[in-house]
């Protein structure tokens, strides 16, 4: 019974299976992306992760053991001086499977697997991430923005009626000054007047 036995066989006998991933796994790291059916990817996938996430630390311990698997020493070589350079600061997932569609002849469908670290045109398309909008009514940043904008109007705006009453109460103050300078004229005038009169009724 094959209770837990959950891989892809990829109808292959266990050498030829190993010796098609170990063959893969090598191309994969010298050319940094290879075209396959998507059921060898994912068997890919699984099977050449794990020898990049040891290539981190660079013993004699961890370069023996995934030769172990590559059986290339220039696959092992590139792994570790220039693929473990650039994974890491990444904590796993390092390939990416791209479907291609389905193949003529047998329509066995068809992707391109390659390391996510030398894909420039996708590493430099990288949107800014949009601030999260909540669709809660009174949002404390929204009430002290306006508290701290609605001030500055009021004031702003309030400014020059201020000038206006001020200018107006002054013409007021001196209004009535100048009444009250109009009718002391007024005044000397006409007492000027009578004492004349009377004068005259005397001579």
């Amino acid at each position: 019974m094959r209770h837990n036995k959950k891989f892809n066989h990829l109808s292959r006998t266990s050498s030829h299976r190993k010796a098609m991933l170990s063959n893969m796994a090598a191309s994969l790291i010298l050319h940094k992306r290879i075209t396959t059916t998507v059921a060898k990817a994912k068997a890919l996938r699984v099977y050449v992760e794990p020898m990049i996430t040891r290539s981190k630390t660079d013993s004699t311990h961890s370069r023996r053991m995934v030769f172990r698997q590559l059986q290339n020493k220039f696959a092992v070589t590139e792994l570790f001086r220039e693929v473990a350079v650039k994974v890491a600061d990444r904590p796993g997932g390092y390939t990416r499977i791209i479907k291609l569609g389905n193949r003529l002849g047998d329509n066995a469908e068809m992707c391109m697997i390659e390391l996510v670290d030398y894909n420039e045109n996708l590493l430099g398309a990288k949107t800014p991430k949009k601030a999260k909008t909540t669709r809660r009514r009174g949002s404390s940043k929204k009430t002290t923005e306006a508290a701290a904008t609605t001030p500055v109007e009021k004031t702003t705006e309030s400014k020059p009626v201020e000038a206006v009453t001020e200018k107006a109460a002054e013409d007021k103050v001196d209004a009535p000054e100048a009444k009250t300078s109009e009718s002391a004229a007024t005044d000397t005038t006409a007492e000027t007047k009578d004492k004349k009169e009377d004068s005259e009724d005397k001579a």
